[in-house]
């Protein structure tokens, strides 16, 4: 399902991770951040297989929520998320992302309840993946997929609401004339949508960048930015 570009440069989990804001949110353990009421939208980060606790993706998460957006991160792997010790040929069957759609769907229902305004949902290589499988549901008003696994034409032919695709120039999981074609998909159907690739970086390179490679951290700061743009855009 998914290739060894998915496993490289993984994040060291516990530099920096803050787990002082660790809630339940649609039965699973969540990292949060800002502010949950009822004028605020809410955004879903979704991981990659490295899972809810990895460094820059709760940075990121913290980054959001200073625009007025309630943030969490969930861990869609109940514990076991993916170590390079493990084989991902065995990780991968027992974390289906059909199964994170249905989690992505009972973290959004919780939101609403709880009085999100709108809700937006981001997913990073697996992460992209469990959304794109939410097309039918009506749980979010738009999202942004990065990096994604591997997604069939039928999985983009069935996204309904305004999607975001930021993909790397050198990426052999989601080549970029891939992603412009579901770019081209989404338009067919008419449904908004904003394709991007980001020249000389790699797969995972939003949450994965080296902080010496200063090309891929303007990238990673730069496709941040157009995120924030388009849940502004649909979710404010």
């Amino acid at each position: 399902m998914s290739g060894p570009e998915c496993c490289t440069n993984p994040p060291t989990i516990g530099s920096g991770s803050n787990n002082d804001r660790i809630e339940e949110i649609g039965g699973l353990k969540s990292y949060t951040a800002g502010l949950l009421i009822p004028s605020n939208p809410a955004l879903i980060l979704i991981a990659d297989i490295f899972g809810f606790e990895a460094p820059k993706l709760r940075q990121l998460a913290d980054k959001l929520a200073k625009d007025g957006f309630y943030v969490v991160v969930p861990d869609f792997f109940y514990g076991d998320s993916y170590v390079p010790e493990k084989s991902l040929a065995s990780w991968l069957p027992n974390h289906e992302a059909e199964k994170g759609c249905e989690d992505l769907k009972k973290v959004a229902t919780d939101l609403k309840s709880k009085g999100a305004s709108a809700i937006g949902a981001a997913g990073f290589c697996w992460g992209g993946m469990a959304i794109s499988k939410l097309s039918t549901y009506g749980e979010i008003e738009a999202a942004v997929i990065l990096h994604p696994g591997p997604l069939s034409d039928d999985d983009v032919n069935a996204i309904k609401f305004p999607t975001a695709i930021l993909g790397a120039e050198l990426d052999e999981v989601s080549p970029p004339d891939q992603l412009k074609k579901f770019g081209e998909i989404l338009s067919a159907n008419s449904v908004d949508n904003f394709v991007k690739i980001y020249p000389g970086v790699v797969h995972g390179w939003t949450t994965r960048y080296k902080h010496d490679d200063e090309h891929s951290v303007k990238c990673a700061m730069e496709s941040h930015l157009d995120m924030l743009n388009w849940f502004t855009k649909y979710l404010k």
